[in-house]
């Protein structure tokens, strides 16, 4: 007998000896992939984990003994499939969202309380600047802050016009187009300062401290106008949210940073890898917490006017965050 026959009578011998046990691991998985492993009866699926070692056998077997291709690749995709069914996690969206706010996101934040430091002291540094340029020359607010962002407020305007756009009619359209920019503004930045942060920190470094020096300018004009307390209560009901988000992208931006430019015994990429998993999940809250600013500054600052309930509730919602951040999942596995 020739060799090529030799061959394919071991392959339909092989086939037929196993065939049974492979058409219903394959009607086990393809049940899993339509319904879910949770479908599967206990019997169901301790069959299924038996069906797939003995197909992983039969696999190795097949290859060292040289069958033929259109059988090698059957098995091939089958014991792929059922790898997948009997090892994936099995999540559902909702139990995603459970475990990151239960423990991923806390978890990734307290790993990452150096870079939020260090971000923080970027955010106050420019806060500094600006205000201190500001008292020295007020020339400098039109440096830091852009016309379209001032909205003809300035030092050219009269106290009466600021504390108007505090106080006024917010319907106007005024200082509530104002808002809408500031907080659009704030959002690219966030973006800015999470995503350019690979590119050695400087980027993130550099746009957290400017936009500091913004807001530090904005603070001194109202400072100087005798309007601190009625400008920090304003802020503050979206702005500790708000500029919060800010230094947690940031934070993330330094972590990927970071790992370019001190990767220790990894390569660059991988280090990049490691720190990216939690640097997205810090871009995450970030994202939740823009959110949560679009809803304060869309609703509760329009609603409440009394400036010491605006400094609760902003204050408040902020020990929220820090909350939460700091004292969920502890005990939780990493």
């Amino acid at each position: 007998m020739d060799p090529v026959s030799a061959a394919a009578i071991r392959s339909v011998r092989f086939r037929r000896e196993r065939e049974a046990d492979w058409r219903q691991l394959e009607m086990l998985v393809r049940k899993s992939e339509q319904k879910g492993v949770r479908s599967l009866g206990w019997t169901e699926a301790q069959r299924m984990a038996r069906l797939y070692q003995q197909a992983a056998n039969s696999l190795s077997v097949a290859r060292e003994i040289s069958l033929d291709k259109n059988l090698l690749e059957y098995l091939d995709a089958l014991v792929a499939r059922a790898y997948l069914a009997v090892y994936a996690p099995q999540a559902t969206v909702g139990g995603v969202v459970q475990k990151f706010l239960a423990s991923g996101a806390p978890q990734a934040f307290r790993a990452s309380l150096l870079h939020i430091v260090l971000a923080v002291f970027c955010m106050l540094l420019g806060v500094a600047i600006g205000y201190g340029l500001y008292v020295q020359d007020q020339s400098w607010y039109h440096v830091f802050v852009p016309p379209e962002l001032a909205g003809g407020r300035g030092p050219g305007a009269s106290t009466e016009t600021l504390r108007e756009g505090i106080y006024g009619d917010h319907d106007s359209g005024g200082f509530l187009g104002f808002a809408s920019f500031l907080f659009s503004h704030n959002t690219r930045i966030a973006i800015f300062v999470f995503g350019l942060g690979a590119f050695l920190c400087l980027p993130t470094v550099l746009l957290t401290v400017y936009n500091g020096a913004l807001l530090g300018a904005f603070l001194a004009l109202h400072v100087d106008r005798g309007l601190g307390w009625d400008i920090g209560g304003w802020l503050s009901i979206h702005g500790v949210t708000e500029i919060g988000a800010i230094c947690i992208a940031a934070a993330g931006g330094l972590r990927l940073g970071s790992a370019v430019l001190f990767p220790g015994q990894m390569t660059r990429r991988d280090a990049l890898r490691h720190q990216g998993r939690d640097a997205v999940k810090l871009a995450l809250i970030a994202a939740l917490m823009l959110f949560a600013a679009a809803i304060l500054e869309g609703f509760a600052r329009q609603t409440v006017q009394d400036m010491t309930l605006r400094y609760t509730i902003g204050w408040g919602i902020g020990a929220l965050w820090l909350l939460w951040l700091l004292g969920v999942g502890r005990g939780a596995r990493t």
